[in-house]
């Protein structure tokens, strides 16, 4: 047991499959939590008021975050700490990594601690702009949120440091383990603030979430040798290289918070309730595009970066894990678009959140279906590009889909369209209104095809082929395999009705479970019957990680789905 735990926690792993395992297995943890989390905030505030401040004070610290913690992180860290922290030989250089890893530290909490106390100032100008529907006490407790919360970034800050360190390193475990203790905070504060601070219990939660976000990393990153000290250069080269790589970076995460703030804009000047339904239906969607696309991107980011000067090598790495990605998103778009009914009210049909609430959320969830795949496989395309150390590319095209994303949100919410609205016991009227907070998930879906659209041809153009031909025919594998299982996902509901009350939770888990089951088994059986190569590969790399015998990536073939 002992042995177990160290390979676990301390050990590389050099598998891009089974490092996504690892990291999709935590995420798939932390996004039940984030469900359980949801179900909790559903049913104690519903869709209203309540939690569209909750949501809309997450904004501004976000932005800092994202602009400041991930623009460094993601363009330039990685690739920097892990030429550091190895040799020539493989041996671990830790003098000089460690040297790096302090300075940037240091350098990044003075500029957010500065940043942060402006925008504690600022915080009521600020959420004005982002809340135009806003007004009142409604207002108020959304500034005052925002400013508890602006907490959490500087502590998410120190934090992906670690984590930048971790994933250079290999450690895939523990960094994996960290989204699941934010998540933990955020339910304490759900179920343990609350009652006694109320709306603020919930900020608090996610100051507590960073904070445990951080503390589980700290452990393990003092074993492989880290030692804090107050080292401070600004003229490091490093240092500078870094920054000039992530200005590209930055504004590129800009833009994702620019569509953030907009969807806040119209979102707040929609009917009560909208934002929050927007937030539930983009976190059941993440549910997939998490444990999938982003675990495989960020477990193939180091073996990409490794690979800079074999452009060969880099290819068979994207290639194997752009299918592997596909291989579950594109099952799970169908699934989930066929169960949408069923997730939402088994998510969160429970307490305040009424059936109207899950009618509006089901729409939302189902048009976020569209851009599912492209979702889920930009992640890996825009580490490509940093990998070798583009960052401005994914930066002008981000403009582009940003621009489409707005005209779209604009236009599409006012839309009219004629839905059956259809009650617990089945049909019961034909309703024609806008398409309100459903049209911000299509515009959403449709600037995110854009993107991938213009990211892939870009790539390809840069980089040469990038085994497309490979990639379509598993692709059309996975298509026809999804639809066959779409059709038994929807036979299968009407066999499993007459059998359950769908009055009760139960009900609805027990019909949509079954179904999904079915879904799933008919489709591995069709991708076995095709010879997936993606099946039989993931299939084996698992078996052999079962032994927890050390792998080393360099000598694994096509079979294995390295």
């Amino acid at each position: 047991m002992v042995k177990f735990l160290n390979i676990l926690f301390e050990k590389q792993i050099n598998s891009i499959t089974i490092a996504a395992i690892f990291v999709a297995s935590s995420s798939l943890v932390s996004r039940l939590l984030g469900v359980f989390r949801d179900r909790i905030l559903a049913g104690e505030f519903g869709a209203g008021d309540t939690l569209d401040i909750y949501y809309a004070a997450f904004r501004i610290p976000d932005l800092v975050f994202n602009l400041l913690v991930l623009g460094a992180l993601s363009a330039g860290f990685i690739p920097v700490f892990s030429g550091l922290a190895k040799g020539e030989n493989g041996e671990i250089k830790n003098k000089q990594a460690w040297l790096f890893a302090n300075n940037l530290l240091n350098t990044m909490l003075i500029a957010m601690v500065a940043l942060v106390a402006v925008l504690e100032f600022a915080a009521p100008l600020l959420v004005k702009m982002i809340t135009p529907g806003f007004s009142g006490n409604k207002l108020e407790l959304t500034i005052a949120l925002t400013r508890i919360m602006l907490l959490s970034p500087l502590l998410l800050g120190i934090s992906s440091i670690f984590s930048g360190v971790l994933q250079s390193l290999k450690r895939f475990f523990v960094y994996s383990l960290s989204p699941i203790f934010y998540n933990i905070g955020i339910i304490i504060g759900a179920l343990f603030f609350v009652p006694s601070r109320g709306i603020y219990g919930l900020a608090w939660g996610v100051v507590l979430g960073a904070l445990l976000h951080l503390i589980v990393q700290l452990p393990l990153v003092f074993s492989l040798g880290y030692r804090y000290f107050p080292r401070l250069d600004f003229k490091d080269g490093l240092i500078k290289k870094i920054g000039i790589l992530m200005v590209p970076r930055t504004l590129s995460l800009a833009i994702t918070q620019i569509n953030l703030v907009i969807t806040t804009i119209i979102a707040s000047t929609l009917a009560s309730g909208s934002l929050t339904i927007f937030n539930f239906a983009n976190n059941l969607q993440s549910f997939p595009v998490g444990i999938f696309g982003i675990s495989f991107a960020v477990a193939a980011f180091p073996a990409l970066s490794d690979s800079i000067k074999n452009p060969k090598k880099m290819v068979e790495h994207f290639s194997l894990t752009f299918r592997q990605i596909l291989f579950f998103i594109i099952p799970f778009s169908l699934i989930m678009l066929a169960l949408r009914a069923q997730i939402v009210r088994a998510v969160l049909g429970t307490g305040a959140f009424t059936w109207r609430d899950t009618i509006l959320t089901m729409q939302t969830l189902g048009y976020f279906m569209v851009g599912l795949f492209a979702q889920a496989t930009i992640p890996l395309l825009v580490r490509m590009f940093y990998a070798r150390q583009n960052s401005k590319t994914p930066f002008y095209i981000g403009l582009v889909a940003v621009f489409v994303n707005i005209l779209l949100s604009l236009w599409l919410p006012k839309i009219t369209i004629c839905n059956n609205v259809i009650g617990p016991q089945g049909l019961i009227s034909s309703e024609c209104s806008p398409l309100g907070v459903a049209g911000l998930a299509l515009a959403f879906s449709l600037s995110s095809i854009i993107n991938f659209v213009l990211l892939w041809i870009l790539l390809r153009k840069s980089i040469g082929e990038l085994d497309g031909r490979r990639i379509l025919k598993s692709s059309v594998k996975f298509i026809f395999a999804a639809i066959a299982a779409g059709l038994v996902v929807q036979g299968m509901k009407d066999v499993v009705l007459p059998y359950v009350n769908m009055e009760k939770t139960w009900g609805i888990i027990v019909q949509g479970g079954v179904a999904g089951a079915f879904g799933l088994l008919i489709y591995f059986a069709v991708c076995s019957l095709a010879q997936s190569e993606e099946l039989f590969g993931f299939w084996s790399s698992f078996k052999r990680r079962l032994s927890w015998k050390k792998i080393d990536a360099g000598d694994q073939g096509e079979a294995r789905g390295i």
